[in-house]
């Protein structure tokens, strides 16, 4: 386990399994305003995870999914499904069956996404502010601590499938990251596409165009043309060399949803028999570009142009065959699945793309690129059929399974933590979230706050010394409509105090470089 120092304490739990972390200044102050109605939430939160530990003789299980660019309004649940020609039945069942979080926040983009969710930290706390390319050479710095090193000092078998993408590096890979089991691919999805170019274009005949039309030839091509090499689809267990076993192209990203799944049911299955608890992070390719199934393209209802509809309903089948073993294997309601998306719909492709009600797409901070579905299900636990308007972030889920699996004292405190618990969210339902603010970076500018109902998106220059940003209610505007600055000049100042407090830590907690 990664050490740290000894930092300034701030509980986060007051009842018997308590500890501490350095968390954003905004929130220190809300701990404070609410100490008492949190004191007595968590004493209840505490006393519920005593007796489920009771029940069942070991920790709770987690299954964290992670989608990729599925908007506010693709799936049945949110006013998309056979509308938007993307039935999601499994996925709905999820709404029925838990808690639909309606104000999930991500990052506006892939990598940042990620970073969140492994440290519980903005990105641009981590040194890493972009998307990653191959060959970049930057990412999840070793010196981070992840979900899943925290879960592994308290005894849970770990697991990674799918997309990495933070990181080409073997040192910033999941085997080297706390996952006990790793299957995964390094990139997004372009990368899936580019494999396939040369053979495109040297196709006898050619409908329609390639994604990238200067990709110089094979991926052996932009090797010997860049000197970057492009890694297949690689496997490895926890201290281990990884091994790549098999190469990248447009098929192989089907497959490594196909084995992802199976793999998954058999890690599930290998650790319920065996008594261990066990964490189970599946970052899906599901709606990116370069495949489309063709035993998915057809199924009833579903968009068969679109590359992205097909993928959907791949992902919503395998839905559903985790959740069925997890009550072959009589673990489900020891479990708690948590599903979000990454960011908005990519348009750049359209109309191989996702969609979202929302303003924005991915890589805005507006709405329809950070406000993503999200759903989190645990049966006999979590009550079924609730919505919350609560915001939850993704750099909460660190914080948040920490505190499910007993390890919140592995949380380092030698710097600054951006997750909130919202256990008392989950299990006590709407109204329960501790969350009232959110600061949004475009990649190391900070470019939208925030403040309960009210977000401001900041510009980068003043109007003449006027103040110069948008300010929308997003409760009364969720599609960010109608932000006319003059009419909100009474909110410059506590906004300017809010993100004051946020930087004010900064020289105590430098970012990483």
């Amino acid at each position: 386990m990664k050490r740290y120092a000894i930092g300034f304490l701030i509980a986060i739990s007051c009842a018997s399994s308590v500890s501490a972390y350095e968390p954003d200044a905004v929130f220190a102050d809300s701990m404070k305003k609410n100490r008492q109605k949190w004191s007595e939430e968590d004493t209840e939160v505490t006393a519920q995870l005593a007796q489920l530990r009771r029940q069942f003789g070991r920790a709770p299980n987690v299954v964290l999914i992670l989608a990729d660019d599925i908007g506010w309004g693709e799936l049945g649940s949110f006013l998309g499904g056979k509308l938007r020609g993307t039935p999601t039945p499994n996925l709905d069942d999820l709404a029925e069956d838990g808690l639909t979080l309606l104000s999930h926040y991500s990052e506006p983009s892939c990598t940042p996404t990620r970073l969140a969710l492994m440290t519980g930290r903005y990105p641009v706390r981590t040194g890493v502010t972009t998307v990653l390319w191959p060959g970049q050479g930057q990412g999840l710095s070793p010196d981070e601590v992840t979900v899943a090193e925290i879960l592994s000092e308290v005894g849970y078998e770990t697991a990674m499938f799918g997309k990495w993408h933070v990181g080409d590096g073997p040192r910033q890979g999941p085997e080297n990251q706390g996952f006990d089991y790793s299957y995964y691919g390094l990139y997004n999805g372009a990368i899936y596409s580019w494999a396939n170019q040369k053979a495109f274009y040297e196709a006898d005949t050619i409908d329609g165009v390639g994604y990238f039309y200067d990709f110089p030839g094979s991926l052996e091509d932009y090797e010997s043309t860049y000197g970057i090499e492009i890694k297949g689809i690689l496997e490895a267990r926890k201290g281990e060399d990884r091994r790549e076993i098999a190469p990248i192209g447009p098929q192989s990203m089907a497959d490594i949803e196909r084995n992802s799944i199976l793999k998954i049911k058999d890690f599930i299955s290998e650790n319920a028999q065996a008594g261990r608890p066990f964490f189970v992070y599946w970052a899906s390719y599901a709606q990116q570009m370069a495949s489309s199934p063709i035993e998915y393209r057809f199924s009833e209802g579903v968009d068969s142009q679109n590359n992205q509809a097909a993928q959907l309903a791949q992902h919503d089948d395998y839905i559903g065959q985790l959740r069925a073993s997890l009550r072959d294997n009589g673990v489900e309601e020891n479990t708690l699945l948590i599903w979000i998306s990454d960011n908005g719909p990519m348009y750049a492709f359209w109309p191989n793309s996702g969609y979202s009600w929302l303003r924005g797409g991915k890589g805005d901070v507006y709405e329809g690129g950070v406000r993503t579905p999200g759903f989190a299900v645990w049966p006999g636990v979590i009550a079924p059929d609730q919505t919350a308007l609560d915001m939850v972030s993704v750099t909460d889920l660190l914080v948040t399974l920490a505190r499910v699996a007993g390890a919140t004292q592995h949380i380092p405190n030698d710097r600054v933590i951006d997750g909130i618990d919202q256990l008392p969210l989950f299990l006590q339902g709407e109204g329960h979230g501790r969350r009232d603010f959110l600061f949004h970076y475009s990649g190391s500018d900070l470019a939208a706050v925030r403040m309960g109902q009210l977000k401001m998106h900041l510009a980068q220059q003043s109007r003449g010394g006027l103040p110069n940003f948008e300010l929308y209610n997003i409760q009364r505007d969720p599609g960010e409509k109608f932000g006319e600055m003059f009419n909100h000049l009474w909110a410059v100042v506590p906004f300017q105090n809010l993100i004051g407090k946020h930087r004010g830590q900064f020289q105590q907690f430098p970012h990483r470089q």
